[in-house]
Parts: structure tokens; sequence; C-alpha cells
């Protein structure tokens, strides 16, 4: 079966600087897949990557199809979408524009737009409560769900969430990982960033260890929580630096 999001011996520099040397992953269709690792581990730019922010050298395939040479827009349109880590929003504009903003490559009827808006609304009931707000007087909870609501304006089939438990209080971060199953639920794959290793794994079927640049340890989620190294590296705190 071919995988949903495969991806093999990349490789992405800064100038002279490799920030991800042979890279090889692979996500299947209605997986939760888990990146782990240190801050400057590449895990944002193996997700820029993939999404054509950055050029990369390597195999990269959604759904079969070369990536390369694709743009930003064009993956979009595929079912491709990411959430950066520091959400990007429209600050000075409302939540419903950026909702609306987020439909844009997809040239939706008023009608269709309407109900693309009422599912992200019944996903994200707070949402709906600040429509009219903007987006720069939201709570770190709140923009984060704008955020994700956002990226399914555009109706991924794959969506890339890079920290998307950055800056949260604990339990506004167990509720954003409840939406992540959710979506996983309802038919989205997710390839998920995150430095909170003990959340990350909690919520995902498969989890990949990405240090200085490179794959360190890849396994069943729930096996990579019991290994030794990961306990003493990333799960010996117990708790986000940010949270």
């Amino acid at each position: 079966m071919t995988a949903m999001l495969e991806i093999g011996d990349l490789h992405v520099s800064y100038g002279q600087v490799d920030a991800v040397r042979g890279v090889s992953l692979s996500l299947e269709k209605g997986q939760i897949i888990s990146v782990i690792g240190p801050n400057g581990a590449g895990k944002t730019t193996l997700l820029a990557a993939a999404m054509g922010l950055l050029p990369s050298k390597g195999i990269l395939k959604f759904e079969g199809e070369d990536m390369h040479g694709l743009d930003v827009e064009s993956r979009v349109e595929r079912g491709l979408c990411l959430v950066p880590e520091k959400r990007e929003l429209f600050g000075e504009l409302t939540v419903l524009d950026n909702l609306q903003l987020g439909a844009y490559t997809q040239r939706l009827r008023s009608d269709a737009l309407k109900k693309r808006l009422q599912s992200v609304y019944d996903r994200f009931p707070r949402l709906a409560e600040r429509k009219s707000q903007r987006a720069n007087t939201l709570s770190g909870g709140e923009r984060q769900m704008l955020a994700v609501g956002r990226a399914l304006m555009s109706a991924p089939r794959l969506l890339m969430l890079d920290e998307p438990s950055l800056g949260l209080a604990p339990l506004v971060v167990r509720d954003i990982l409840t939406i992540v199953r959710k979506l996983r639920d309802d038919g989205v794959s997710i390839l998920l960033v995150e430095q909170n290793a003990r959340a990350a794994l909690e919520s995902s079927d498969e989890g990949y260890v990405l240090e200085t640049g490179e794959i360190a340890l890849h396994g069943a989620s729930q096996a990579l929580a019991g290994d030794p190294r990961v306990q003493a590296t990333y799960l010996g705190g117990g708790t986000h630096d940010d949270d």
C-alpha cells in the first residue's frame, strides 16, 4: 500500500548548514505520527520542507505523487496543510476573516463556504462565539484553535502541526490534543511535531526522535515512551518548559 506521506533520505540546508540530514519517515492514512526532539533538532525545518516552504533534496511524496516542484498552494490544493508554530494569524482581522482566508485555494461558492465554516464552528464552538472578535484579542488556546480551524477550511487530508502545545497551560494542551485525536477519527491524518514528548507520544501511533537533523529512534509510540533513553532525555521532567 502506498504511504500517504513518504519522506526518504531528505536533506535540507541553510546555506552551508545541513539542518536535516538523511531523514526518512512514512505516514499511512489514518495515522497520527509524532516527531519529538530538542530545540534546534530540525523538526520545524522538516515540516517546512514538506510544505514547500524550503527547498529540499531526496524523496518527498504525498499520496504517491512527487511533491518537488509544487508550490505551497498546489500542495494545499492536494490536501496537505501546515499549522505553523507561531500560528501566523492575521491579528487585526476577525476570527471569521481568518477562517475564510483558510479556504482561499478552494474557490468555494457561498453556500459551500458557509457549510465549511459551520463544520469548523461545530468543532470549535468558542470560535463561533468569537467570530466577530479580532484574532489578536484571543487567548493562547483560542488562537491555536483558530490556527487549526483555518487549516481545516482547506479540507486537508494530512494536517501537519508544529508545536501546537507551545506556550499553553496543561489543561489547554490536553484539550488541543483531544481535538487532534478527534480529527484523526474523522479521517484527517496527522503529522505532529512537538517538544512536549509525553503528550506527543500519548497522542500518536508511531513516533520519531529527531536529533541534530537525523532520526535517532523510531517505533510505536508506546514502545518509545518505555525506552530508557527517551525516558531519561525527554520524559524525565514530565512537563513542557512552556506549560
